[in-house]
């Protein structure tokens, strides 16, 4: 499937890294972590490389869906690269800095006003499953597997992470992952709600990609101000603006890609929404 707002050819982006590689095309902006060798583990240059390109993306009107995936079909992302431990959080300073620019990383991702979805292969741990938690849809291959092994490792787990697992898959699936530190299979994460989509893991991409193309085709006005919504479902009461999704909402109807919507669905045809 094409959008109307598709690229002829996939444009590549300077995330200041070859570890990080953004390229959009038809409608979809690819965020791929790049170091297979460590099974995409992130180092600090990564950390710092993905808010440049999710605002990026989110200032491209041609870019309707961000996909974030591992180089390679080995893994998705392994977590933090460890091998830099002693350069990058050596003092008590440089531990800040470090969590700062990984909490950072975070929060842009889940920040995101456009829809983004994970596409998992293989291995998905700590950090890596961290970050797919951040995105909106989760697509994994059968031979994908998922763990947080920091009882293993004897680390504390900071709260912001822990509840946004908890608020995927429950309390109890959440305390099921942590407690015994042990890896969980693509079904185990389907069960759990961790996950959306399981596929074959020859079809993972295929799969995404046309995933993410109906996506592309409807209306993006729509999509954002349903993503505020469900957002704001999932927080305490008092921290819902209401007054913003309700402006989103607003915004909808008074668009051309509403009366767009309106005549392709009288004249028997697929609608060419702008996003306007």
């Amino acid at each position: 499937m094409t959008s109307s707002t598709a690229t002829a050819s996939a444009t590549s982006i300077d995330t200041g890294t070859p570890k990080m590689i953004a390229r959009k095309e038809n409608g979809i902006g690819w965020m791929i972590f790049n170091q297979p060798e460590k099974h995409n583990a992130v180092s600090y240059s990564m950390w710092t490389a993905i808010p440049k390109i999710i605002a990026a993306y989110e200032a491209d009107p041609q870019v309707r869906v961000i996909i974030l995936t591992g180089a390679g079909e080995k893994a998705f992302v392994s977590g933090a690269d460890i091998s830099e431990f002693e350069e990058k959080r050596g003092s008590e300073e440089a531990v800040k800095i470090y969590n700062a620019a990984g909490d950072h990383a975070s929060e842009v991702i889940a920040g995101a006003t456009k829809p983004t979805i994970a596409m998992i292969r293989g291995l998905c741990v700590g950090g890596g499953l961290a970050l797919a938690l951040n995105t909106d849809i989760r697509i994994c291959g059968t031979d994908s597997y998922f763990a947080v092994p920091a009882a293993r490792l004897g680390l504390g787990y900071r709260y912001p992470g822990l509840k946004r697992l908890v608020d995927v898959v429950g309390p109890s699936f959440a305390k099921e992952i942590f407690f015994t530190a042990g890896k969980f299979t693509a079904e185990d994460a389907r069960v759990m709600g961790l996950v959306n989509r399981v596929v074959a893991p020859s079809e993972v991409e295929t799969f995404t990609r046309g995933y993410a193309a109906r996506i592309v085709e409807n209306a993006p006005l729509t999509i954002k101000a349903a993503k505020m919504a469900a957002n704001a479902a999932a927080r305490d009461e008092s921290k819902r603006n209401m007054a913003d999704i309700d402006a989103a909402v607003a915004t909808c109807f008074a668009s051309q890609d509403y009366i767009e919507g309106r005549r392709a669905f009288m004249e028997k045809r697929k609608p060419k929404f702008q996003g306007t």
